[in-house]
């Protein structure tokens, strides 16, 4: 069996990247699999590693997870050094090989050679050398003494335990060991091996294939009974009937039902797993704010939200005046046109619990489909 578990590097906010794009650069489709999944799969095809570690932000685990089980999916910590932290607690081999899974093309003969180097240094790391002049604060300085260090780096997997323990913080792994006294060996780095770190370095990754043009639907269904005393909200908007909602929330059965068919569409669950009625952080809490957070994960998991279509079951109150603004509240929430979100009413001709007046169900469709950011 290998002694080596890879750890890739996935629970970053990509916050320069996200400048120019509402997608973090680990949730770009390539072809029909995510940025990680890809590199996962990709370091998979070049060495048979003892165990895969993908370090993932809290949000993502658990959406992460549905995609392969073969791999070992660690919440990351609030910096790089906290997520190698993290995933060094399940690692038993001998040595570790960490990446970034926004340095997307490494190549299989980078990772022979650092491989093949291991027993030369507690770490080994792939480096480039400068062509061009250097220049620090205002002095000339020998390029041949300046490196551009990449990733993977490979180390053994105690001395990377014991100098990621310290409180200062480094920016890769070589550094810490170094700083605590250990020994780097530098094998020859690859230009192919460039990190994703803002959107326009995408044009210079040859190895990324265009996302294929997909298109996901999702359904949601809600129901809630009547109460007094409560405020009444459907898609966001608040009607005018004495009436209210029986929720742990506001009780906006159309928005729930619409969360949980755009959860659908990408395969992430329901509103339940996201937001329990068991949390106190959401007790009465507006719904609206509820959708907002889902939006914003739909999008940054590399996702565009066509359009969607809501037919609300309630024999009272009457709600055709309330469907235009209906419209305008939702698509603003879901970042597309009115035009796209389609609200209907209808009564159930006094059959069931509807019909009864005893409460108001709800059905909700959505459309999403891969972003593509070949085309930006």
């Amino acid at each position: 069996m290998s002694d080596i578990t890879l750890v890739l590097l996935s629970a970053g906010k990509a916050s320069r990247f996200r400048k120019n794009s509402y997608v973090k650069k680990q949730w770009l489709y390539i072809d029909d699999e995510p940025l990680w999944l890809f590199v996962a799969k990709r370091f998979l095809n070049f060495y048979n590693f003892s165990k895969v570690i993908i370090v993932s932000s809290k949000d993502e685990v658990n959406y992460m997870k549905s995609f392969d089980d073969r791999f070992l999916y660690v919440e990351g910590g609030r910096h790089r050094q906290e997520s190698i932290k993290n995933a060094l607690e399940f690692v038993k081999s001998e040595y570790v090989l960490v990446s970034d899974v926004a340095r997307a093309c490494v190549t299989k003969q980078m990772i022979e050679e650092i491989i093949a180097s291991k027993q030369k240094a507690d770490v080994v790391v792939p480096a480039l050398g400068i062509a061009d002049s250097v220049v620090y604060k205002e002095e000339s300085i020998d390029r041949d003494e300046v490196k551009l260090i990449q990733t993977p780096q490979l180390s053994k997997t105690k001395i990377l335990k014991k100098a990621v323990e310290k409180k200062e913080l480094f920016n890769d792994d070589s550094s810490a060991i170094r700083a605590d006294g250990g020994s780097v060996f530098f094998t020859k780095g690859n230009i192919l091996a460039k990190k994703i770190t803002t959107f326009a370095d995408l044009e210079e990754i040859k190895c990324l294939k265009a996302p294929k043009e997909l298109y996901f639907c999702g359904n949601g269904y809600d129901v809630h009974k009547f109460c007094k005393d409560r405020d009444m909200y459907l898609c966001g908007v608040k009607i005018d009937t004495p009436l209210g909602f029986e929720a742990h929330s506001d009780g906006d059965v159309a928005i729930h039902a619409l969360i949980d068919s755009l959860l659908g569409a990408i395969g992430a669950g329901d509103i339940g797993e996201l937001f329990p009625d068991s949390n106190e952080e959401f007790k009465d809490i507006d719904s609206k704010l509820l959708l907002k957070r889902v939006v914003d994960f739909v999008m940054s998991v590399g996702f565009e939200i066509v359009n969607v279509d809501i037919t609300i079951q309630a024999q009272k109150p009457k709600l055709s005046k309330y469907k235009l603004e209906m419209r305008k509240t939702l698509a603003d929430i879901l970042k597309i046109e009115p035009i796209r979100v389609n609200v209907k009413a209808t009564t159930t001709e006094g059959l069931g619990f509807v019909g009864r007046e005893e409460g108001v169900a709800v059905i909700a469709t959505s459309q999403v489909k891969i972003y593509n950011w070949k085309s930006e």
